[in-house]
């Protein structure tokens, strides 16, 4: 049957394609006129010329904050035609980039809850991109909403497809926290063989997660053997590598802690802790693709990741785009306005942060402000778990 959209229906796809393209150059000429370094760019860029120069891709120091590579080899291998370009047209490109996987990336979320209006990907693409971890990744020329991208369509490829854990398996080659959708996948296997007799679909898609994963990973450990066997011996398990743990900017579960409890290390309380989340988060995503929720168990498997992860800056939560469009598309419209507000307040960055530690030193005021991110997200996962703790409810929930 062919329906014929309305003539107002029509004409609202120009108008918010127009509202998105006025958001995205205002967008545009405010990151200029902030003078945006986009130094994680530089670093990408500073990774291919290593690479390409043949020198110690993790003795890397570059630019002003001398940062090093904290990816593994795969990426840095991916980061060589960024040295074609002077830096640039090469942060012009890369901004543009970024904006049509937001677009993208907006699109997949809003299949992911089931929403399929054109318009409203403009929409909704013209607010997301002033929110602080889209405006923070665009700042810095990250890939967190190309890793996002990948798994997200990932998942939305149909039970069976070839291509379903291609996505999931190139991301975590690129960044390794994109891993635990691979991880999610296989204990949904497990348990579903377990209960059905049968787990194939989930257990296929894991396979092949981890053969696009292990064909990435090896051939770069062939063109890089020295820096392969350093990465994957060593500095997999530096988490200090990657910045300091208290940073305002570190929202994961470790930062948090370690702002709370005064301290760099936060160790000897983050392990347990983050076993705990990890379990407890993969229980409600697991569960929730069982009951035929799958925006549930998707956003609550990103969620997971974010929290546990050693360091997951503010830019990365770029995952709080389909986390608010799912809680406003389902009966969670007061919660997703104040994850909205959450997300572009800035507030985490109203504490002392920078040169001095000043994070280790926050009050009470400061250290709720620092850890909006990280409560947000544990929030998240007790709203996404609710409904699994009622009578007969893990049965009874019809499939979205």
């Amino acid at each position: 049957m062919t329906v014929i959209a309305s003539p107002g229906v029509r004409h609202r796809a120009p108008v918010a394609l127009g509202a998105c393209l006025v958001s995205f150059a205002a967008f545009w000429v405010a990151q200029r006129a902030a003078d945006v370094s986009m130094i994680d760019l530089m670093v990408y860029r500073a990774e291919g010329a290593t690479v390409r120069a043949g020198g110690d891709l993790y003795a890397l120091r570059t630019t002003d904050a001398r940062l090093p590579a904290t990816y593994p080899p795969f990426a840095a291998l991916l980061f060589t035609p960024l040295t074609l370009l002077d830096t640039a047209p090469l942060r012009t490109l890369g901004t543009a980039a970024n904006l049509a996987l937001l677009v993208v990336f907006v699109r997949l979320s809003l299949h992911l809850v089931g929403h399929t209006r054109v318009g409203t990907v403009w929409w909704v693409s013209a607010v997301a991109v002033w929110c602080e971890p889209v405006w923070t990744t665009l700042r810095y020329g990250q890939i967190n909403l190309l890793l996002a991208v990948l798994v997200l369509w990932d998942l939305s490829r149909r039970p069976g497809d070839r291509w379903a854990g291609a996505g999931i398996g190139l991301a975590a080659a690129v960044k390794l926290t994109p891993a635990l959708f691979a991880v999610f996948l296989l204990v949904t296997g497990f348990v579903a063989r377990r209960r059905h007799g049968s787990g194939s679909p989930w257990l296929r898609h894991a396979r092949v997660a981890a053969f696009w994963f292990a064909g990435a990973t090896v051939p770069a450990a062939a063109v890089l053997p020295y820096d392969s066997w350093r990465f994957w011996t060593q500095h997999v398990f530096a988490a200090g590598r990657v910045g300091r743990a208290e940073d305002t900017a570190n929202q994961a579960l470790r930062g948090v802690l370690a702002r709370l409890l005064h301290t760099p290390e936060p160790g000897a309380a983050w392990v347990p802790a983050a076993a705990l989340v990890v379990a407890a988060g993969l229980g409600v995503a697991v569960t929730a693709e069982l009951g035929g929720r799958r925006p549930w168990a998707v956003t609550a498997c990103a969620v997971t990741a974010l929290l546990v992860s050693p360091a997951s800056w503010s830019h990365h939560w770029v995952w709080c785009v389909p986390v608010t469009l799912l809680l406003a598309t389902r009966t969670y419209r007061a919660v997703a306005l104040g994850t909205v507000l959450v997300f572009s307040s800035y507030a985490l960055w109203w504490v002392p942060h920078g040169p001095g530690r000043h994070e280790l030193h926050q009050n009470s005021v400061e250290l709720m402000l620092s850890a909006l991110y990280g409560t947000a997200g544990c929030l998240f996962l007790v709203i996404a778990g609710a409904p699994l703790r009622s009578p007969g409810r893990t049965q009874a929930v019809t499939k979205e």
